[in-house]
């Protein structure tokens, strides 16, 4: 799957079947959906969910708590803007996925 074909797939009910968990809630993330998309990940002990996890609390302008989910992810803070950001994560999560 494409990271436009992800995208696209927002206007659907729900994320696209056998996604991983990170994904999962990148793709809540992306509807706006904060609350379910932190459950989704807050949980998980990968290293791409604590990506997820980082982008999330940088949405909600939470920088600290961002940081320490950017170490847990062994990921730089990212200063892009929000959709740069979730676009990469996306694109580098899809592509392995």
């Amino acid at each position: 799957m494409t990271v436009d074909e992800f995208m696209a797939s927002l206007a659907n009910a729900g994320p696209p079947a056998g996604l991983p968990a990170a994904l999962v809630g990148l793709w809540h993330a992306g509807r706006e959906d904060w609350d379910r998309a932190h459950v989704i990940v807050q949980d998980n002990p990968g290293r791409d969910a604590a990506w997820v996890h980082a982008y999330l609390h940088r949405v909600e302008g939470d920088l600290w708590n961002a940081g320490y989910w950017y170490r847990q992810a062994g990921r730089q803070e990212c200063r892009a803007p929000l959709d740069e950001e979730w676009r990469m994560i996306a694109g580098e999560l899809l592509s392995v996925s």
